[in-house]
């Protein structure tokens, strides 16, 4: 179908940091699959993972115990805000599943009218037509009749417009703590606390889209965390699979209190191969020194980038994000989208976002001398693009 507006590239081939096009041509790999790839290409124990698995089992449906769904869950657990996990396919799934459960909450403990969620604009959750209702965004709304109701969108980051949005009606707070799509936009820590401190006061579920900022990608396990502060549920997906198509919604016993056997499910979640791989991926992020050194990185980078934008002030506004979630607001007469395949063309890999953002999304292998690498690329693309402005 007419769905993707593809680049004239094919790869065949990845390893650690970098992509192999058919042409033999090498792409350091700074957009990871749009945060997806967050423990590089071919990662050997990731692949030996896979291969073992493979000789096995790869689906028995979820009628059955799954020893390793059991031990992933245990595992995302015993560290975290959450009590429960519930495992799905991808990030739509997982929240979508998260925003069912959060009414049901309410079902359950006898207020049936409690149905309705307060997002944020520039919030980016799915392409169903649940999602694309709450997010709110008329580029995706256009086309598909009426938005499907029980959402209400306020300001990201306003309190009081928020507040003023709950209503008898109101289950649940939604949204990125760091938003990806709408343009690499971190809520402040302040924010996320009041929030917090909102939903306790109203007795709302607070639900969390970690699907492109958790695991491990702003140097913490769940971007929440800096914040000293948790939600009660948690939609993830991208990088708890490093590839394998694996989502994931966590949850404390409250917020799962709400569902019982029939009223949520899936045939592939959880399947024994994908279980297999998504514990292959926590075995690399919490082996010692692995989130240290997103850190390490990320702030080295962080400067670098500061300095690039300082250096070329026609061509970045600025640099904002966390971890290794980054974002390069492009200065006015330069487009994103130009960018990224001028950067291609320079052998390295980005992702447009709103606000006229280039993403930088590199797997969280990344090491000090691949930032180099990227700055070089994008010194000389920012060189070039100066150049023929002025041209």
């Amino acid at each position: 179908m007419n769905t993707y507006a593809r680049y004239p590239l094919t790869f065949e081939r990845g390893e650690g940091m970098y992509l192999y096009a058919t042409d033999g041509r090498r792409y350091l790999d700074f957009y990871g699959g749009i945060a997806v790839n967050s423990v590089g290409h071919s990662h050997p124990h990731m692949v030996k993972t896979l291969q073992e698995q493979a000789t096995k089992l790869w689906h028995v449906s979820n009628l059955f115990q799954i020893p390793d769904q059991e031990r992933l869950a245990t595992r995302l657990t015993q560290d975290s805000f959450a009590d429960k996990a519930f495992f799905c396919n991808s990030g739509l799934e997982a929240m979508e599943g998260a925003l069912k459960i959060a009414r049901r909450y309410h079902y359950k403990n006898g207020q049936p009218e409690k149905w309705r969620t307060i997002t944020v604009q520039g919030a980016f959750h799915g392409r169903s037509l649940a999602t694309i209702a709450a997010a709110n965004n008329p580029k995706y709304l256009e086309g598909f009749g009426k938005p499907a109701d029980g959402f209400d969108s306020v300001p990201f980051g306003n309190m009081n417009a928020l507040r003023d949005a709950i209503t008898g009606e109101t289950a649940a707070i939604a949204l990125e703590p760091i938003q990806g799509e709408g343009g690499i936009n971190p809520a402040s820590l302040d924010y996320l606390k009041a929030l917090r401190a909102t939903a306790d006061e109203y007795g709302l579920m607070l639900v969390f889209d970690e699907i492109q900022c958790g695991m491990g990608r702003t140097g913490k396990m769940w971007a929440h965390e800096w914040a000293d502060m948790a939600p009660d549920i948690l939609a993830s997906a991208k990088g708890i699979g490093g590839g394998f198509p694996v989502g994931a919604i966590l949850a404390t016993d409250k917020g799962a209190s709400g569902i019982d056997p029939g009223y949520h499910g899936t045939t592939f979640g959880g399947n024994p191969l994908a279980m297999a791989v998504g514990n292959a991926v926590l075995d690399i992020m919490t082996a010692d020194g692995f989130l240290e050194n997103v850190n390490k990185v990320s702030g080295y980078l962080w400067s670098k980038l500061q300095k690039l934008v300082a250096d070329n002030p026609t061509v970045f506004e600025t640099v904002r994000g966390a971890g290794l979630m980054l974002g390069l607001k492009c200065a006015s007469g330069v487009v994103a989208g130009d960018m990224v395949k001028a950067l291609m063309a320079n052998g390295m890999l980005t992702v447009g976002a709103a606000d006229n953002v280039v993403r930088l999304l590199p797997p969280l292998i990344a090491g000090e001398e691949h930032c180099d690498e990227a700055v070089a690329i994008l010194e000389k693309t920012a060189a070039e693009t100066a150049s023929k402005a002025e041209g």
